[in-house]
């Protein structure tokens, strides 16, 4: 038995989250080897802001990207349900997640305690006034020939509501995740290669803390030396099971 299953018995858990605890729900990663940047490197110009505003080709194809992004098919998994399981069982803090498919709140967990670092696919937000709807209403004008679309309100700039390379994070968000790492007493890593900031500088806040550290993901990361325990199992195999085992 892991070491982890004990830690998480004891509650004040916070999970970090990356593209990895969504990947068995039928949602490639991005640095991954069948990853969408990996298998398509043009593909990050969409992600970069600089790009997305300058460019409407960028745009354009950004849109039709959105129509067809697998979010709309993928249904959580049993890591997704686990999660909600610790919450239930009382024992989970907070999900700060990278993902912006909104699996961890389809699966049941409480949505108040999911921290969406990088924003969400399912709203629209306007560049220039910041109004926010229903990513459904928008991809209904691309379906009916919009390549475009604009912002009802003020006729600036429409984006899906997650962050892009070179846009500002917000700020009440990332105080919410820094909050929830100082004072959890296990800081477990689940799916993300901890290389992207400032999500990845979470595991340090926690572990300077004094919180436990667990890092279940395929491959090496570079907070690994710092983890006291490192898990490579497969994670809709192995989170299920430590959280089993800690409700018991």
């Amino acid at each position: 038995m892991h070491d982890a299953a004990a830690w998480f018995a004891e509650g004040s858990v916070v999970v970090l989250t990356g593209a990895g605890i969504s990947t068995d729900s039928g949602i490639p990663d991005f640095r991954g080897p069948q990853g969408v940047w990996t298998r398509d490197p043009e593909a990050m110009r969409l992600s970069s802001i600089e790009h997305y505003v300058a460019d409407p080709e960028v745009r354009r194809r950004s849109w039709q990207e959105r129509l067809h992004h697998p979010a709309w098919s993928a249904a959580p998994n049993a890591a997704h349900r686990a999660l909600a399981d610790l919450d239930r069982a009382g024992l989970l803090t907070a999900v700060v997640t990278q993902n912006i498919d909104g699996l961890h709140q389809r699966a049941g967990l409480d949505a108040a305690k999911v921290i969406e670092l990088h924003g969400t696919i399912h709203e629209t937000e306007c560049l220039q006034c910041g109004a926010r709807g229903p990513m459904r209403d928008t991809l209904e004008r691309v379906e009916a020939g919009e390549a475009d679309p604009a912002c009802h309100g003020c006729g600036g700039i429409l984006k899906s509501a997650t962050i892009s390379f070179g846009q500002q994070m917000n700020m009440e968000t990332l105080t919410a995740a820094a909050e929830a790492a100082m004072f959890c007493r296990t800081f477990a890593a689940v799916g993300t290669s901890l290389t992207v900031h400032p999500a990845s500088g979470l595991v340090g806040v926690a572990a300077k803390q004094g919180a436990r550290i667990v890092i279940l993901n395929d491959a090496e990361t570079p907070y690994d030396p710092i983890a006291d325990e490192v898990i490579r199992e497969p994670i809709g195999e192995v989170l299920p099971s430590l959280v089993a085992a800690a409700r018991r």
